[in-house]
């Protein structure tokens, strides 16, 4: 039967009643005064309106913490045995309508213990997807009881033939909280975004999506439009997805949220990623692979129209580090390192991991980009976190509306038009003309520099300006020399600082009052 929103009721009242006796005339036209007979109205589309309205109801409530209970099978499972459970493709939604996208549903175990409900909009009338065992091979996984009919699912992905005009490649998914990512071209799955994160590095809160809604592309479709609500203890929120496949696949956002109760702290946009060692960090490298991780690097853009470069760390204890701003430009993880060899595995290929660049719509005011890094012992374990957290923390009752897109990016040359910090090295500082160490304290950076007009002034180095400054600490001693196997330049700085205390680096290279790179900012703690 068709349904009707409140809107849509009192928006069929209005054309009624504009109507007036043109329509009572019609109506009683027919032999013996009856009413002729009216066609049914359509029923309302579903649009992301629909979505907020259904995410603002549902933070009138309370808010349901617990998810079903799993059938033990499925409770039980682990790595290996839920990775066993493939969708299958003969199966996959989205294929009759002849558009380009196919959808395949993840099924519900391990880790993935809350049911999503994914409904499919035609023609504007969503539908939801009905659970079957018939969608999934199993592999070698076996249950004793059938599981049962309305068991749901973890979540979707979206393929779309992304690498090659005949095969469908995943595109885009969803599982798990708010966690989704997404590829481009040429791109293997690395670091994931988030619909909103709170207290991120406190007590966190983990909200969810709780539903959603895909509009089923026509044929020829250029973008897939997603629909979603989110829900939490903290607060509720509808989203809007358009994705657009391409070289560097882009997520445009509208993201709603209704705070529940007061919130310590609000991540918008969170990006999430691990670093575990770089050429900067080398502390757990014992085994043949130089470098492990999914991203290198903080890049910023701030409204002042500076770009800051912040390589990552896998630091000893939990750090975070804020960038205070006002209308960032832009901000996201990315990863520069493009170099097999400095990886070194064949399997996993971090070289081809994405960046993920967020640039905000409208306005978002004052706040800070935050990033934060925890220690991890390993490479499993996603230890870093970067979000835009607004300055002024909402009310619960107030509605925010964030705007934004994600693109994901593979030349993060192409970014910005500066000269880019593409190595960090850290080691012992030794003292002028000597082999002996300096004191405690004491530690030597090394930084290149390349891109841009850096190659144009190698000819003529000594225009070129090392411009640095420490937040504690003394500068002992600073260098700059040409570095033409990166057609570039190479700044080195010593630092002292007492042990136990800590300081903020900065560094860019400049010709006269023009900067020529960006600014790359590290942090370090004397030992």
């Amino acid at each position: 039967m068709p349904s009707f929103t409140r809107r849509s009721f009192i928006e069929t009242l209005t054309s009624l009643a504009a109507l007036g006796p043109a329509l009572s005339t019609a109506a009683f036209a027919q032999a013996g005064g009856q009413p002729a007979a009216q066609p049914a109205p359509a029923p309302a589309r579903f649009t992301y309106d629909d979505a907020v309205r259904k995410a603002r109801e549902l933070a009138a409530v309370a808010f349901e913490s617990a998810p079903p209970t799993l059938p033990e099978p499925l409770a039980k499972l682990d790595f290996d045995a839920y990775r066993d459970i493939r969708f299958r493709p003969d199966k996959a939604l989205l294929a009759t309508g002849g558009g380009p996208f196919r959808m395949h549903m993840f099924h519900l175990g391990f880790l993935f213990k809350r049911p999503v409900t994914v409904n499919v909009i035609r023609d504007g009338v969503p539908t939801p997807v009905p659970y079957s065992g018939q969608l999934f091979d199993y592999g070698k996984n076996r249950f004793d009881k059938p599981l049962p009919v309305n068991l749901g699912f973890a979540g979707f992905r979206l393929q779309y033939p992304l690498n090659d005009p005949k095969i469908h490649d995943e595109l885009i998914a969803f599982l798990g909280a708010s966690y989704f990512r997404f590829l481009g071209r040429s791109q293997r799955y690395g670091l994931s975004a988030r619909g909103v994160a709170v207290n991120a590095g406190g007590e966190e809160d983990f909200p969810f999506f709780r539903e959603f809604w895909i509009e089923a592309p026509a044929p020829g479709a250029e973008r897939v439009v997603i629909y979603a609500t989110l829900d939490s203890a903290s607060l509720t929120g509808a989203y809007q997805f358009l994705v657009y496949p391409a070289k560097e696949s882009v997520v445009d956002i509208t993201a709603t949220l209704f705070p529940r109760k007061p919130l310590p702290k609000l991540g918008i946009a969170p990006l999430t990623s691990m670093f575990f060692v770089g050429e900067n960090d080398r502390r757990f490298l014992d085994e043949y692979r130089p470098e492990l991780h999914d991203s290198d690097g903080l890049l910023i853009h701030s409204d002042t129209g500076e770009w800051i470069w912040r390589p990552l760390r896998n630091p000893r204890e939990p750090s975070i580090s804020s960038f205070i701003d006002r209308n960032v430009r832009g901000f996201g993880l990315l990863q520069r390192d493009r170099t097999f060899e400095h990886y070194q595995d064949i399997d996993i290929n971090y070289e081809l991991r994405p960046g993920y660049w967020v640039e905000p719509r409208g306005d978002w005011g004052e706040g800070h980009v935050e990033l934060l890094e925890l220690p991890t012992s390993d490479e499993t374990n996603d230890n870093i976190v970067a979000s835009w957290v607004p300055r002024q923390m909402p009310e619960p009752g107030q509605t925010l509306v964030f705007r934004y897109r994600i693109t994901a990016v593979t030349d993060a040359a192409a970014l910005h038009p500066g000269g880019r910090a593409v190595n960090t090295y850290q080691t012992i500082a030794k003292a002028a003309g000597s082999p002996e160490t300096v004191k405690p304290g004491t530690r030597r950076f090394l930084v290149d520099f390349a891109g841009d007009d850096l190659a144009y002034y190698m000819s003529d180095p000594e225009r070129v300006q090392l411009d640095i400054s420490t937040s504690a600490g003394r500068i002992l001693r600073t260098f700059l020399a040409p570095n033409s196997k990166i057609q570039g330049f190479r700044a080195g700085l010593d630092v002292q600082l007492e042990p136990g205390q800590s300081t903020d680096l900065r560094a860019f290279l400049r010709v006269g009052n023009r900067a020529l790179t960006e600014t790359w900012i590290y942090p370090w703690k004397a030992e």
